[in-house]
């Protein structure tokens, strides 16, 4: 089923994207973006939660989330680095972590027709990386401390689990890699 309302959101969360990049790099309001990142984060619970309790979990649905995930993620990271937003290092650490799980996704799904599981930790890791990167732009257009202080309880947080489940999605693809492959029957 195409045509869900999980699916609905997660096409939502890609199309505020541009939206987002918009209002920090066009409107130069870096305090609305980080709310729109807010905004793109919590409707990434929403999607599956809704997607589960509607019985409504498609494999569309499975692909549209992580790739909403990853396109917001990016986008934040770039942005808020070419704008100042987020500190350098944490920008680096996390772009390198999205690349290479990105290389390992699509080689994955090339070679085995397979993909990983989402892990509960990735999720949670997602959601202190969308919390602690959107506080840094929160504070870079109030200057509240609050969410000085706010986007390092998160940050310090997401970047661990953010490895460590990375770590365990490798030991997943490896042991995807290692088992025997149907094979590809063609048309």
């Amino acid at each position: 089923m195409i045509f869900t309302i999980p699916n609905l959101i997660s096409a939502a969360r890609i199309a505020a994207v541009p939206f987002f990049l918009w209002l920090l790099l066009g409107a130069d309001d870096p305090a609305a973006a980080g709310w729109t990142l807010v905004a793109i984060g919590a409707t990434d619970w929403i999607d599956g939660f809704l997607a589960r309790a509607l019985h409504q979990v498609s494999e569309l649905g499975k692909m549209l989330d992580p790739i909403a995930d990853r396109l917001a993620i990016v986008a934040a990271l770039v942005g808020g680095w070419i704008a100042g937003v987020v500190p350098w290092w944490v920008a680096l650490l996390l772009l390198v972590r999205e690349a290479l799980l990105g290389a390992m996704t699509l080689y994955l799904a090339r070679r085995t027709k397979t993909r990983i599981e989402v892990r509960y930790m990735g999720k949670m890791a997602t959601w202190a990386v969308y919390g602690g990167v959107a506080s840094f732009y929160i504070y870079a257009g109030t200057g509240w401390a609050f969410f000085h202080w706010w986007s390092w309880l998160y940050i310090v947080p997401g970047l661990i689990f953010y490895y460590v489940v990375a770590f365990q999605y490798v030991g997943d693809a490896r042991r995807l890699l290692a088992e025997p492959q149907a094979p590809v029957i063609s048309d």
